[in-house]
């Protein structure tokens, strides 16, 4: 049988990681609590001042739907991200994993590529949803 031994630095770093995850969770519910309780949401300032949904536009929408297991609710929000979650989290493990096992704070090959993959596919939504917010203001 392999055991798998843990030194006290990866015992440190893997703590440091959970305390985080576990401040950012309970920050993300305490969001999702005063949205749901009071229907008051962080607006989106580009939307607020071009009348043009950006690509991160819908993403409280989409997560209060995804606590919720609403999927199609979600996917209406804002696709892209929706469509992303899998890589962005496939990303977030490597990361951690690296992070815990030998402190590296940098991204490798797969992590860089999937990122700019990532980062293209959100340009190309934000340019198509800017494109139909422009031609629906003028039809």
């Amino acid at each position: 049988m392999n055991t798998v031994t843990i030194s006290g630095a990866q015992r440190k770093r893997l703590r440091r990681l959970l305390l985080l995850l576990a401040a950012l969770g309970a920050g993300g519910l305490l969001y999702a609590a005063f949205v749901s309780a009071t229907g008051l949401a962080v607006p989106c300032m580009f939307r607020l001042i071009t009348g043009i949904e950006c690509p991160g536009c819908g993403v409280s929408r989409m997560c209060l739907a995804l606590l919720r297991l609403d999927f199609s609710a979600a996917w209406e929000a804002n696709p892209a991200i929706m469509a992303l979650l899998p890589l962005g989290a496939a990303v977030f493990a490597d990361l951690s994993v690296r992070y815990v096992k030998d402190g590296s704070r940098r991204p490798d090959r797969f992590s860089n590529a999937a990122m700019a993959f990532m980062i293209a596919v959100l340009i190309l939504f934000g340019v198509w949803r800017a494109l139909k917010g422009i031609g629906g203001a003028a039809g």
